[in-house]
């Protein structure tokens, strides 16, 4: 390793950036990784990016980015969603000076918690992973195809992860869709207020600034808008926040994320959550979005309750996490 010299990533490297990835997936990712490189240097307290220089020449690189509330988690993390190595560089050692140079730089901040994502299917990343001190993190992902929702269930609920849910069956309404009965637009800037009140109301937790956060990623780094609201009188009554993702954690395929989801408590069991995804799914089956994925931990029984009785289904994507001591 005499010969490699880590630092951070610069601009300039985008280029060599997306023909490793090229080479390694067939893919270049091109458009996600401009919007990612964006992102890390126009808030780089938001990231963490290296590069591993070998003989003058870029061999690999890594991007994390800074996480604080994610999916309703305490704490902040550093979710590593971008790693790759030159393929005529690979065998050398690179990606393991690469997660120690990252690691190094999250001590300096006081981030303590690596994380990443890994599809079951890939015996070379899980070996890599494993070798480097990563284990399976207590959380669940759950995936959905992006067919319409089923309209026999009615929902009476809030915010991820901390969801207060309950399910009603039956109701003289269902012939209408329940997208049809609640106004629902796309989610704007202005609406972070209400997406900050309604959840503070649900969780008794001031999340101003990961909603701020969130709403910046949505609106200038998603590839699409796709995010939402519910409205009633005029009033934002609940909101999805999702977004769809060109490649992000190695998928090449069109994957949306669900974030969160929130119902004002005062608009429980009127439709407005069942209204907000069946809108969600419909916009994203529209775009050829495939898949929508989300996270919950285990222990929130009344979620996972609420997200299976709408289709969504245990994926084969492992959530792994390290603890930098």
């Amino acid at each position: 390793m005499a010969n490699v010299q880590l630092r951070s990533l610069r601009g300039e490297d985008l280029d060599r950036v997306a023909g490793i990835e090229g080479r390694i997936a067939g893919h270049p990712r091109r458009g996600f990784l401009e919007k990612r490189f964006d992102a890390a240097f126009a808030a780089p307290d938001g990231f963490i990016a290296c590069a591993a220089v070998r003989d003058g020449k870029l061999a690999g690189y890594a991007i994390a980015r800074i996480q604080e509330g994610e999916f309703g988690a305490p704490g902040t993390v550093a979710a590593l969603d971008v790693i790759g190595i030159d393929p005529d560089a690979q065998g050398e050692g690179i990606g393991k000076a690469l997660l120690a140079e990252l690691e190094r730089r999250m001590k300096a901040r006081g981030i303590e918690t690596l994380r990443t994502q890994v599809d079951w299917g890939s015996p070379p990343m899980i070996r890599f992973f494993s070798a480097t001190g990563f284990h399976l993190a207590p959380v669940h992902i759950l995936e959905r195809d992006t067919s319409s929702l089923r309209e026999e269930v009615g929902e009476v609920g809030s915010a991820m992860p901390e969801a207060r849910l309950r399910l009603r069956a039956g109701g003289d309404d269902q012939a209408t869709l329940s997208r049809d009965r609640v106004p629902v637009r796309s989610l704007k800037e202005d609406d972070l207020a209400a997406t900050v009140r309604i959840d503070r109301k649900l969780t008794g937790r001031d999340r101003s600034a990961y909603y701020a956060a969130k709403l910046r990623e949505m609106l200038t780094e998603s590839g699409i808008r796709v995010s939402l609201v519910a409205e009633e009188d005029g009033f934002v009554v609940g909101f999805v926040m999702a977004r769809v993702d060109f490649g992000e954690f190695g998928a090449v395929d069109r994957t949306a994320v669900l974030d969160t989801i929130g119902v004002h408590p005062g608009f429980a069991g009127s439709g407005i959550g069942h209204a907000l995804l069946s809108q969600l799914f419909l916009n994203l089956a529209t775009l050829q979005v495939e898949t929508v994925l989300t996270q919950v931990s285990p222990e929130n029984i009344d979620l996972q309750r609420f997200l299976y009785s709408r289709g969504f289904h245990p994926s084969q994507r492992l959530v792994l996490s390290k603890t930098i001591s």
